[in-house]
């Protein structure tokens, strides 16, 4: 997530993005390292105060050692996807980075915050620009943009980290097509809609102390 960030910062083995105008908890926290050790608490949470943000870490497991309140939970699981054949009047489609704001619409809405479409478009088509890393796909129905997906390249295959759909045999569509552009494809998922999916689960907390 980090190329998609606006502000990369590293400390003690712990590392920051932030993203303003941006609601994606995953451009907009402090990673833990498993060892706090050589992390400095106190200046983690002094660089987020002075941004003006809320002190937003991300923990592989639950916090453990620091008072914090848990506000979301990610797993990340290889997708059980097979290369998508067409159906459902679904059309799945690459898209370049000039359409983006049908896109970002489409994902913030199966997300439920439809007012961040706006900012999350500008953020990334500043990003993808030249980028041959990452494939935006777009899902239509009945020509109406109903869902996004953002393929990345890795070593091993593809990463879909930010995408979304509000019908399952949409987001089942776009998996599809993003596990066809060449696997395995590791995807994020709600970890209430993953529920004995093996993978790693990441804990998003505030720190409170």
């Amino acid at each position: 997530m980090a190329r998609l960030s606006t502000v990369q910062r590293e400390q003690g083995g712990a590392v920051t993005l932030l993203t303003p105008g941006v609601n994606v908890l995953a451009l907009n926290a402090t990673f833990l390292p498993a060892d706090l050790g050589g992390v400095d608490v106190s200046a983690v949470l002094d660089w987020h105060e002075g941004q003006g943000v809320p002190p937003l870490v991300a923990t592989a497991g639950p916090l453990v050692g620091l008072p914090g309140r848990e506000v979301a939970r990610v797993r990340v699981v290889q997708a059980n996807a097979t290369p998508w054949a067409g159906g459902e009047g679904v059309v799945v489609e690459q898209v370049s980075r000039l359409h983006l704001g049908p896109w970002a619409e489409a994902l913030t809405r199966a997300h439920g915050t439809p007012g961040w479409g706006e900012g999350l478009a500008r953020q990334l088509a500043a990003r993808l620009e030249g980028d041959r890393d990452f494939v935006p796909l777009s899902a239509y129905q009945d020509g109406a943009v109903v869902g996004a997906l953002l393929w990345h390249s890795r070593a091993y295959g593809g990463a879909a980290h930010l995408w979304g759909a509000r019908d399952a045999a949409v987001g089942e569509a776009l998996l599809g097509t993003a596990a066809g552009l060449g696997g395995p494809l590791w995807v994020s998922r709600v970890d209430e809609d993953a529920t004995g999916s093996p993978g790693e689960v990441i804990h998003y907390s505030v720190l409170t102390l």
